[in-house]
């Protein structure tokens, strides 16, 4: 298994950080599926004001490049991508329309 941390910004503005969670809470089950088959096995989102932190756990096979072919073949990602684009904003320093910006690690720990 693999685990990744991306980060993402929400425009700092109320209404967009409310409608951004609440479309969170009944996501499309095509969209899960899509995660799914994309070799996704677990992923969650944190949010510290409009900071937003993912956290996924992918099968060893998973790959972004992939994952980005599966979701420009797959017209519901690309309206629900669209959709959540209204609420986010480039993280600083990132290239125009990044929205998720991958993290590198630096420090890990394991109890023995």
């Amino acid at each position: 298994m693999k685990t990744f941390v991306l980060f993402c910004d929400l425009k700092n503005e109320p209404e967009a950080i409310e409608a951004y969670v609440e479309c969170h809470k009944q996501v499309d089950p095509l969209i899960l599926e899509s995660i799914r088959v994309a070799g996704i096995l677990e992923m969650s989102i944190y949010r510290w004001s409009n900071r937003l932190g993912m956290i996924l756990k992918t099968n060893d096979s998973f790959s972004f490049e992939n994952k980005a072919k599966l979701d420009l073949a797959n017209p519901r990602v690309q309206e629900w991508e669209a959709f959540l684009g209204q609420y986010q904003s480039n993280l600083p320093g990132t290239p125009p329309h990044w929205r998720w910006a991958l993290t590198e690690q630096i420090f890990s720990f394991t109890a023995p």
